[in-house]
């Protein structure tokens, strides 16, 4: 949000002022709206968002309830900025209602509603402004707001299918790990005591007990430095991973890995084709669909592939041809694509796509989760029956030797 000053015409008198808008655009088309003719348009302050910060943020399903109520208000034709009062007063949540009163207050001020969103980017993505700013050129704002909320309530399904198939190995990677620290630590050392007294200091152990008995002395000595080291790493990894370069390297590994790659590649094409379709059937034109769409998919070499396509719909192809040239999109999308292109049915068409990607994704996830808990049980068993054998076998010898 920014502070423009002014001057401009308005019947036949010169006028000056300050107004507070995202752009220099903005600022431009509410003077027109105003009846007023801009001549010079500058910003004057550069005003910081006072409601972004750490860790505030707005989750998915009440963006959705907002969006799908406030289509409906529109649709009843309640002005908007009783709408968002009254949506202001429902919500929980008291950030995203610090949002909406600000987004109101841009809203009497005569700024568009899709400017007002734009000023909050950590709620409103691109693609939700860009649709809303379709919706009011066209007049159907709340046709578009009530395809928004579905769109949000897929993204939110797909995203809890996810997080709900990663729990389950997550918790069990985390307990094995907490689980060989712990006996390494505090109870290896105590049984490698008992094996020391019942063989001599002459006893012979097999290269895995020696092996595990060297790994619990470092880690018993040295447990607060190993522990404070791999939380720095983890650290600065999740630190990297949020630049712009860590997280494009690390996206293009993801894209390495056999079956993440499956994944990630459907779940990519699912939300370009949905959210493409939507664009187009809001009125945006080909190229801002394709530049805003891929600027805003997850992963950044699929969105880099997006943008590198848009370069040669700037030069005139149809989208189709750049696409089927990708290392990533499946050769169905292209050829959907082309279909959509030669019948003037992009969005129509895109949506089947979307629909049968995110089944894909549904089902390649239930499968891997079928598949994903008996393996982490098998390395949990694993992990400790090496150090069982690692322990128990000697014991048991050197006690059969003490007998005899």
């Amino acid at each position: 949000m920014a502070l423009f000053s002014y001057t401009a015409t308005k019947a036949n008198k010169t006028i000056s002022g300050t107004m507070e808008a995202v752009t220099k655009q903005a600022v431009m088309d509410s003077l027109r709206k105003q009846g007023a003719q801009p001549l010079v348009v500058k910003v004057a302050h550069q005003r910081k968002d006072i409601l972004s910060g750490f860790g505030k943020k707005v989750k998915l399903k009440d963006l959705a309830v907002f969006t799908r109520q406030l289509s409906t208000m529109v649709s009843a034709g309640v002005p908007l900025t009783k709408a968002l009062s009254t949506l202001q007063s429902q919500t929980k949540s008291k950030y995203f209602q610090q949002v909406i009163a600000s987004v109101s207050k841009d809203i009497e001020g005569g700024m568009p509603m899709a400017d007002a969103f734009a000023a909050h980017p950590r709620v409103f993505s691109d693609i939700y402004v860009n649709m809303v700013r379709a919706g009011e050129a066209g007049g159907i704002l709340d046709e578009i707001l009530k395809r928004l909320a579905t769109q949000i309530e897929k993204d939110n399904s797909m995203r809890k299918r996810i997080k709900s198939a990663m729990a389950y190995p997550v918790v069990i990677l985390s307990i094995t790990i907490i689980a060989f620290f712990g006996i390494m630590i505090f109870i290896i050392p105590k049984l490698g005591a008992i094996i020391k007294d019942l063989g001599g200091g002459e006893a012979k152990l097999p290269v895995y007990t020696e092996a595990m008995l060297a790994i619990s002395g470092f880690l018993q000595q040295n447990a607060l430095p190993v522990i404070g080291a791999f939380i720095l790493a983890v650290w600065l990894f999740r630190r990297y991973v949020r630049t712009p370069k860590g997280k494009y390297q690390f996206h293009s590994v993801l894209l390495r890995l056999p079956v993440v790659k499956t994944v990630l590649i459907k779940i990519a094409v699912a939300r370009f084709a949905r959210t493409f379709a939507s664009l187009m059937s809001s009125g945006v034109g080909v190229l801002d669909a394709v530049e805003v769409t891929g600027g805003a998919r997850g992963n950044k070499v699929i969105g880099k592939e997006l943008k590198e396509a848009a370069e040669q719909v700037k030069n005139g192809k149809q989208l189709s041809v750049p696409l089927s040239q990708s290392k990533y999109f499946p050769p169905i999308v292209p050829q959907m694509l082309a279909v959509g292109e030669e019948s003037g049915q992009i969005d129509t068409i895109l949506v089947k796509v979307a629909d049968f990607y995110e089944e894909e994704v549904q089902a390649t996830i239930e499968g891997l989760s079928s598949l994903i808990e008996p393996l982490m049980i098998i390395l949990l068993g694993s992990i400790v029956g090496v150090i069982a054998a690692s322990v128990m076998g000697p014991i048991a010898n050197l006690s059969r030797y003490v007998q005899n």
